[in-house]
């Protein structure tokens, strides 16, 4: 299918590109703008941002939406949540997002490794505020507690797409278990700040999408952003549609109405794309 105009992207480069990519290199980082091919990630290098990935470049799970390759999982580094930090302090972060891959293998899913990063940053960049974009972790509440103790800004879980549509998108992952998680968050700090997204144009109906809303709405979820999906290789599942940036409008004008207190809708929105903004 042919990207409209709107999807196009202007490349970009320059000293503070080379910068952010030099950086995340020497400290052996990973950021999910390069592993999940991101169509933003060289305005964000421009701009001095990037979200880190921790605990391996190897996931898990399935979901066939996703550029994030699957293999034999990496050792988990014992130096990243420091060198993370290190990160974040030199590239003058003032709020820094933090993902992973799903690590099913592990017994505590990288739970602590997200700690560890929490608090390695709170050292080294006190300041900075801290979103943490977390994998399901098998709905586990134990382990939820230990991040929901570390005390981020924002606990950011994606839903991803409609429950419809998880069996051929997310064949490992499970609708219900993400808005428990969404849910539990709230029920152990109703004051932390949470925060989910969808993806759009994967054949989801309008009525469908609104009924994601009303879920999230009913766990007290803060913050909703909504993106187009775009078809990373041609193993990928297709996109069904190229959704128009007025009908991502009109899906932030009923967000917000519904009762979201802070939405992203654009073509080119992802999860954390301008997360400083949004969070503000």
């Amino acid at each position: 299918m042919k990207k409209p105009d709107w999807i196009k992207i202007r490349m970009q480069s320059g000293i503070q590109t080379n910068k952010v990519e030099s950086l995340i290199s020497d400290l052996s980082l990973n950021t999910v703008c390069d592993e999940a091919n991101c169509p933003n990630r060289m305005e964000c290098y421009k701009r001095g941002t990037a979200t880190f990935m921790i605990l391996g470049r190897n996931c898990t799970r399935n979901c066939t939406f996703c550029n994030v390759i699957r293999g034999v999982p990496d050792e988990v580094n014992p130096k990243e949540p420091e060198n993370v930090a290190k990160a974040v302090a030199k590239l003058g972060l003032r709020h820094a997002v933090i993902t992973s891959v799903t690590r099913d293998d592990l017994p505590d899913q990288g739970a602590m490794q997200f700690v560890k990063v929490v608090e390695e940053i709170r050292k080294a960049a006190p300041k900075v505020s801290i979103e943490l974009l977390i994998p399901d972790m098998q709905g586990n509440k134990k382990l939820l507690d230990l991040i929901i103790d570390s005390e981020p800004n924002i606990l950011n879980h994606n839903v991803e797409t409609v429950p419809e549509l998880y069996k051929k998108v997310r064949p490992m992952a499970v609708f219900e278990r993400s808005i428990e998680l969404l849910e539990y968050v709230k029920i152990r700090k109703p004051n932390m700040k949470t925060k989910s997204g969808i993806m759009l144009g994967l054949g989801e109906t309008e009525e469908q999408v609104i009924n994601v809303m009303k879920r999230l709405l009913e766990v007290n979820c803060d913050m909703l952003t909504l993106g187009q999906y775009l078809q990373p290789t041609t193993k990928h599942i297709k996109v069904v549609e190229y959704i128009t940036p007025e009908k991502f409008d009109y899906y932030k004008d009923v967000a917000l109405a519904m009762g979201f207190k802070r939405v992203a809708s654009a073509p080119l929105v992802r999860s954390s794309y301008y997360a400083e903004d949004l969070q503000e």
